[in-house]
């Protein structure tokens, strides 16, 4: 079994930063792509960022210039640095990683738990 495990969240004033970490432990051979979301209360789940297993990041409009992803291959880990947060970045933060479990089984995507983001004005 695969199992992400996000941290991070909080609570925190506009303009302020967080950092979200999500590590995939389990039955791992590699982990592909890496992915964050987040949800606000009453709207539908987007996309935020993105990384390929080699470190090519893409961002949603809203994130570009403000929020920063990264991984750590070695710790199977996904980072989403947030700076100048608003209060419109409230919402539940997921992450979402494509598990190669062994050499031959194509990869399966996975989710966190998420993780509570909470920006006060």
């Amino acid at each position: 079994q695969v199992q992400l495990v996000e941290s991070g969240g909080g609570l925190v004033q506009a303009g302020g930063s967080l950092r979200l970490s999500c590590a995939a432990s389990g039955s791992i051979f590699r982990v592909n792509g890496m992915d964050w979301y987040r949800q606000a209360l009453g709207k539908q789940r987007e996309w935020v960022a993105g990384i390929s297993r080699s470190g090519t990041a893409n961002y949603e409009d809203f994130a570009e210039g403000r929020f920063t992803i990264s991984r750590d291959n070695a710790k199977n880990t996904v980072y989403l640095q947030m700076n100048r947060l608003e209060p419109g970045d409230t919402a539940v933060y997921w992450c979402y990683a494509e598990v190669q479990r062994d050499l031959i089984t194509n990869p399966v995507g996975y989710w966190g738990q998420g993780t509570q983001v909470t920006v006060s004005s």
